[in-house]
């Protein structure tokens, strides 16, 4: 993996405002491949004990973004990214830690599309997804 992609993994996704109230780690990364961890909090609950299913989706989505960036190289010109499309599956209530493991399934110069698994601190599966990310090119570093 590119320095600049470990950048954007470390120094911007996760060092984002919501990312950082969730308190989202990395635990791995390689190109097309990234896990992360989130700590279970009882701010983050939408009934006692079970984490509200926005944060799980934000937690697949950071997951999303983070597997988009780990592909990136200076050569892409690349200034930015955002999610075109997302979707979650909730398969059982998230009572603990959380890991969200994405896999780029495809990658293209201008998109990427990942799968999401998001595991408890038992390695039970909580949470699926799929996330549709878009790579945003700085055009005037093309036009040199």
């Amino acid at each position: 993996m590119h320095s600049l992609a470990q950048h954007w993994i470390t120094n911007v996704i996760l060092h984002s405002p919501v990312a950082q109230t969730l308190a989202i780690s990395v635990q791995s990364a390689e190109i097309d491949h990234v896990t992360l961890a989130m700590p279970y909090s009882e701010e983050l609950t939408t009934t006692p004990q079970v984490l509200h299913g926005g944060v799980i989706a934000t937690l697949i989505d950071t997951a999303g973004a983070a597997a988009l960036a780990s592909g990136i190289s200076p050569d892409d010109n690349a200034s930015g990214g955002a999610t075109a499309n997302l979707t979650v599956n909730y398969l059982g209530a998230a009572k603990t830690d959380l890991t969200a493991t994405g896999k780029v399934v495809h990658r293209t110069r201008s998109a990427t599309l990942t799968e999401v698994h998001v595991t408890d601190a038992q390695g039970t599966l909580v949470a699926t997804g799929q996330v549709n990310s878009r790579v945003f090119r700085d055009r005037s570093a093309a036009s040199r």
